[in-house]
């Protein structure tokens, strides 16, 4: 599910449809969560589909750690890429805003740790990476954790509208990482080899 203060609109041609923010969204807040509407296929599954739905499912879903393709029933979806994307996945079936997103910004993750099947080029935002590759996850996962372990204070401190479909015992490890009690699993948990 993702933050209720967004909404789907249109960014450009070259773009398509984006999620934009239409309040403030601070660091350290879950933009998105997994829940209990999201469909999971498996590979077999997807394999046994007409091309008109594979199609679909190769544009708006990602791979988790199983190799399955999770398909959000909302707006989420529509999360664009961006090398300086201001939202990070983690080890436990969420994502945070790792910086502050202003009204009217887009919602944005590195499609580079969404265990992409195939490399694309993005549009160039100026930064070294110019295509992002099934490995990403792989070879900038140091880097990713980093950022969540800089942003992850910042979880317990502001407002979580998204905290009710959070299960608890993932939430009691949200607050044993902060207190210090717990290491933080690296987002290379989330790394599909397939």
């Amino acid at each position: 599910m993702i933050h209720p203060k967004t909404e789907l609109r249109f960014i450009n041609s070259e773009v398509g449809y984006g999620v934009v923010a239409i309040d403030f969204i601070p660091k350290g807040t879950i933009t998105w969560a997994l829940d209990n509407l999201d469909r999971e296929f498996t590979q077999s599954q997807f394999d046994e589909m007409l091309p008109l739905y594979q199609n679909i499912l190769d544009k708006y879903s990602f791979r988790n750690n199983r190799g399955n393709l999770i398909l959000c029933w909302d707006i989420a979806r529509y999360v664009n890429h961006s090398f300086n994307a201001n939202c990070l996945t983690t080890a436990y079936d969420f994502e945070i805003a790792i910086r502050d997103i202003y009204e009217g910004e887009q919602l944005t993750d590195d499609y580079g740790y969404l265990n992409i099947a195939h490399p694309f080029e993005a549009i160039d935002e100026g930064t070294d990476r110019k295509v992002v590759y099934p490995d990403d996850l792989v070879n900038y996962h140091s880097m990713w954790d980093q950022q969540l372990l800089e942003t992850w204070p910042y979880i317990i401190e502001v407002d979580q509208p998204l905290r009710e479909i959070i299960p608890q015992h993932i939430w009691a490890k949200v607050e044993n990482i902060t207190g210090g009690q717990e290491k933080m699993d690296s987002i290379l948990k989330c790394y599909y080899p397939g």
